[in-house]
């Protein structure tokens, strides 16, 4: 019965520490300047400022069948995707395409990344090299990467994944974590010397014990066993740190530990020194934090922590991306202060301030088919850009770690408070679908059901409504339905009139509703779904209501 209590008890307290800890509800528009995590859906971020253009690279794996690259303007956002290598359908490194990481090496980049033949135990680290200096272009697959004990690095090959250069003192060298023998599941992180970008030089050799603190173990307090991961460089004030992701990636206690170069040989292990506390760990709010990528921004002003974190305490890999300022200590250490809260405001890094548009009357657009200058929240395998439109909350072929989230496509900046929207809305015949619409006069949007501050009209096939409604970051709120007689097997043309407190909503010409609202009064334009599949086409919207600016679909 004690037991029984106490439990009960620490479940109540820890709900209230997390209520405590989330942002309170704010009816009111997010500041331009500001933005809210979680940014996108994804594990493992690796982001590069472009050397020769003003713009971020986003490298990450695509379904665990491809490497896709994302370059744009924003580190708050992932820009538009182009797919740079796809797997063959068979072979040693057809399947589970992990973490890769891009690298601008000798003139020409390199993707980093580990792939098996769909048996973990199979994994080797390969290293993909551009034919050109363009980022966005072809690549020539390398590998396997000699990761083993023997002379040759091959004598056996073993498993090894998350694989990242190190550069010191005009020499390369390579870092990953492997395991200390074939099939034992053991993971450490070892280090070679590099022959070039593209080829390691020698044996490799362990920079350090899995198990020298109870926080490095897969569970809390020194038990299960430990593990070693995610192995990324960080270099400052002539100091050279390895962070490291540690414990159990599935569970919440995953978290970073840090290594210095405290001597002078990077092969020599003594010559690394481990922190002794973890130097990033999880809250009520951010858990199963890990796979960290430090990058500076754009204008070289500030750094930017950027990793993954879980999207619910059940053991398993459903993770969003989190982006927040960090900074350095006086004597150079890397400073990654506490997990920023889903949804708590942050303020922009500065070159996006400037960037910021306001879409007006005169604004000619770019068309949807490059996805500029759209923005994407939710899982990247619920989106797909087909001849007949935008299909969001598809399903995906070979689900990865997936999960609905109330998909959402926005336009980047802000629109006119006064404004007319209109979607063609496919249901593919589907009678019970649910929420398909508009979104608009929206800030604060992030990776989450209603993770958006503004307004939505949709459509309900299910149950016959057209609704309205509107969320403040985390809670829906309904202001007004109407039946509707939805043939779901029929596009549906559904138009948003906005002007003051004056919101109108129309279905195939008919209006539906017209309700009164103040709460929003800024904001930018979207589609949004609720678990459903829709294919929207001719989205088009004004900030007059004599002109519409037509967005083409691919």
């Amino acid at each position: 019965m004690k037991k029984t209590l106490f439990l009960l008890a620490a479940f109540v307290w820890s709900a209230l520490l997390a209520h405590a800890a989330e942002p309170p509800l704010n009816e009111g528009a997010l500041p331009a300047g500001q933005f809210v995590n979680p940014i996108a859906e994804g594990a493992d971020p690796w982001v590069v400022r472009d050397p020769k253009l003003g713009r971020y690279l986003w490298c990450l794996s695509e379904g665990n069948r491809a490497i896709a690259i994302h370059a744009g303007r924003r580190l708050t956002a992932l820009g538009p995707k182009t797919i740079v290598w796809s797997a063959p359908e068979t072979g040693p490194v057809s399947r589970e395409i992990w973490a890769p990481e891009l690298h601008f090496l000798d003139g020409r980049w390199h993707i980093y990344f580990a792939a098996s033949d769909g048996r973990n135990e199979n994994h080797r680290s390969y290293v993909l090299r551009s034919e050109t200096p363009n980022p966005l272009g072809k690549y020539e697959l390398h590998g396997p990467l000699a990761t083993g004990d023997g002379a040759d690095g091959r004598s056996p090959n073993v498993w090894a994944i998350d694989m990242t250069p190190l550069e010191l003192d005009g020499k390369r060298y390579a870092i990953w974590s492997g395991w200390d023998a074939p099939g034992t599941d053991r993971q450490f992180l070892y280090i070679a010397p590099m022959k070039s970008a593209t080829e390691l030089a020698g044996p490799r050799v362990r920079l350090c014990s899995n198990d020298d603190f109870p926080w490095e173990f897969t569970e809390n307090d020194g038990k299960g066993r430990g593990l070693n991961e995610g192995p990324q460089v960080v270099q400052n004030a002539g100091r050279t740190f390895v962070l490291f992701s540690c414990g159990a990636s599935w569970l919440p206690t995953y978290r970073l530990g840090r290594l210095e170069l405290t001597g002078r040989d990077p092969l020599d292990p003594s010559a690394w020194t481990k922190h002794k506390k973890p130097v990033f760990t999880g809250n009520v709010t951010t858990y199963g934090v890990g796979h960290s990528c430090i990058v500076e921004t754009l204008r070289g002003s500030a750094w930017w922590h950027v990793f993954h974190a879980k999207r619910d305490r059940r053991p398993g890999w459903r993770r969003g991306i989190f982006a927040q300022p960090m900074h350095f200590s006086e004597d150079g250490a890397p400073i990654l202060g506490q997990p920023v809260a889903p949804g708590r405001p942050l303020d922009l890094p500065y070159p996006e301030k400037s960037t910021v548009k306001f879409l007006s009357l005169n604004t000619r657009l770019r068309s949807v088919s490059d996805r500029h200058p759209f923005s994407y929240y939710g899982h990247h395998q619920f989106i797909k850009w087909r001849a007949n439109g935008v299909h969001l909350g598809i399903a995906p072929d070979r689900p990865i770690n997936a999960y609905r989230s109330g998909e959402k496509l926005a336009l980047d900046g802000s629109v006119s408070v006064d404004l007319i929207a209109e979607v063609s809305i496919d249901f593919l015949g589907n009678a019970q679908a649910r929420d398909a619409g508009i979104l608009f006069r929206t800030t604060g949007l992030s990776v989450g059901y209603d993770a958006h501050r503004g307004y939505f009209a949709g459509v309900i096939p299910k149950t016959g409504l057209v609704i309205l409604g509107k969320t403040n970051g985390r809670a829906w709120k309904e202001i007004a339905r109407a039946k509707a007689s939805i043939d779901s097997s029929q596009s549906q043309r559904l138009r948003v009139e906005a002007k003051g407190e004056t919101i109108v909503v129309l279905l195939n010409g008919r209006k539906m509703i017209e309700a009164s609202d103040s709460d929003y009064s800024t904001g930018t334009v979207g589609l949004r779904v609720v678990d459903t599949h829709a294919v929207f086409s001719d989205f088009k919207f004004a900030a007059n209501p004599n002109v519409i600016l037509p967005l083409p679909a691919k």
